[in-house]
């Protein structure tokens, strides 16, 4: 649509222009003047639709807009030539008409080709940004400052050689009338021609301003998206690149930052996993539980949580990083075991009660430990979410846990969501002290606690994915089959938590 309005008003333009500039085309007819022009661009569009499909469209996207401009332009000129010839030809119009009607073709081709390529830099902007594609801006770029440059010199040259055709052309003709006409009437003929081709070409120029200016803001609004998109820890964004200047090389640097500090998040990311899972595991290798149990009940962790985060209590805290931190940050809920003497920790039967009550300090121990990792790190989300579970996850809704016997609101969502989950784990798995309970005799303790051991919401949200509690259990059961015993990698559930936790999609 675009480029059959330019070829529209070019042919209109071109008429009036011819007739201004030129006194043996001002001797045609509009049918004589008008007709070889149309049917000249009406050629030049048709050659200018297979010419855009093979040369331009088949192309490399990083060349595209140059030879959008180039092919354009040697359209235009050409189309001026042939006219030229056809008028020396049919009408023997001497040659200087004819130089006439290629600059006029020439100086609208200027304004028509830059607009349709600064329109192809859109149109690849637009692809880049809804295909992900993404160019490489050339350091052997074409500076803006030269580009205004340049434009601004082949305008001027337009103007003043246009309007110097104007001013012969009027000389010659106010010669030709001697007096005849009034001179009033024609300073307003000459008046009129002026303001005809100031007007063109005041209206091109801030045509090619106002979609050049139309390109700056995509690409800035382009880059101040990714930047906040940055700010806000996404980094999967890119600045589409379609101009081969200082902007395609911000773009470029703008996008290989952002790669770069995707990579090394990626990088902490995975270190601060293993970490996690060296810890955890350590914790839980002088445990008696087994290594399947950190698994297990991280994944009842994000269950709930996920259940929870349209609660009108919880929607506030628990939005889908923070799951995934408390995911990350579920394995370490026992992380001050490794503080407690092995003859309690191992011990194969029930505790005393000053044995318990040493037992009780690892919450105390571990949210210590991480506590000190946090003044020398410096406050993190994920261990702030360590910490509390930790600390927290033996507190109770009624107040009667521990180690600070918190309670309601008090204990951290955190704290409420690992406590169940780690209740629930205790309840089905077998321990020397008590052999493993049903799901439904584990779910029948746990809606006993509503409201004195566990959070009421908390208990409801268990309740409405009971079913996920029960394939969690089934898919991380401490029991090995034979085929994993095959498999060294996988007969053990300390390394079958480790492949598992970096693989896990969170």
């Amino acid at each position: 649509m675009r480029i059959v309005i330019h070829y529209l008003l070019a042919t209109i333009i071109l008429i009036l222009y011819g007739t201004r500039v030129c006194p043996f085309l001002e001797s045609l007819t509009v049918w004589q003047l008008g007709t070889p022009m149309a049917i000249t661009l009406f050629f030049q569009w048709l050659l200018h639709q297979s010419t855009i499909g093979t040369l331009v469209e088949k192309s490399r996207l990083e060349g595209r807009v140059k030879r959008v401009l180039i092919t354009e332009l040697s359209l235009f000129i050409s189309s001026g030539v042939a006219l030229a010839i056809f008028n020396s030809t049919y009408y023997d119009f001497p040659v200087v008409s004819g130089l006439k009607v290629i600059v006029g073709f020439a100086a609208l081709g200027f304004f028509i080709s830059i607009d349709l390529a600064l329109e192809c830099e859109r149109k690849i902007a637009a692809f880049c940004e809804e295909t992900g594609t993404r160019l490489k801006a050339s350091q052997g770029y074409f500076p803006v400052s030269r580009k205004l440059a340049t434009f601004s010199a082949i305008t001027t040259v337009i103007v003043t050689f246009v309007l110097f055709l104007v001013f012969i052309k009027d000389i010659d003709w106010l010669i030709e009338i001697r007096g005849d006409i009034p001179l009033m009437e024609a300073k307003q003929s000459i008046l009129k021609e002026f303001l005809f081709i100031s007007a063109v070409i005041v209206f091109y120029v801030l045509n090619t301003i106002r979609s050049y200016t139309q390109n700056l803001k995509l690409f800035f609004d382009s880059e101040n998206r990714v930047l906040e998109d940055v700010n806000r820890g996404h980094l999967d964004g890119h600045v589409a690149i379609s101009s081969n200047d200082e902007f395609g090389i911000m773009a470029r640097h703008t996008n290989d930052m952002v790669e770069g500090i995707r990579q090394r998040s990626e990088e902490i990311q995975r270190t601060q996993d293993v970490a996690i899972l060296s810890l955890a595991t350590l914790a839980e290798t002088r445990d008696n539980e087994t290594g399947a149990h950190i698994l297990r009940t991280q994944r009842y962790v994000r269950a709930l949580a996920v259940e929870l985060s349209s609660h009108e209590r919880f929607a506030h805290e628990l939005s889908e990083d923070a799951i995934e931190l408390l995911f990350k940050s579920a394995p370490l809920h026992d992380i001050g075991k490794v503080g407690i003497p092995d003859a309690i920790l191992l011990k194969p039967g029930k505790l005393t009660d000053d044995e318990f009550e040493i037992m009780k300090t690892h919450a105390a121990l571990g949210s210590e430990a991480l506590k000190r990792a946090e003044q020398g790190l410096g406050e993190t989300s994920f261990l702030r979410y360590a910490r509390q579970i930790a600390e927290t996850h033996h507190e109770k809704w009624d107040g009667s846990g521990y180690p600070k016997s918190l309670s309601g609101d008090e204990i951290p969502v955190s704290g409420r969501l690992m406590a169940l989950a780690d209740v629930y784990d205790a309840l089905i798995s077998k321990r020397v002290y008590k052999p493993a309970f049903s799901h439904d005799k584990a779910k029948e303790i746990i809606l006993q606690g509503a409201g004195k051991h566990f959070d009421p919401d908390v208990v409801k949200a268990f309740q409405n994915i009971e079913q996920e509690f029960v394939e969690i259990a089934k898919g991380f059961s401490d029991e090995v089959s034979v085929e994993d015993t095959k498999n060294p990698a996988a007969s053990s559930p300390q390394q079958q938590g480790f492949d598992s936790l970096l693989a896990e999609p969170v």
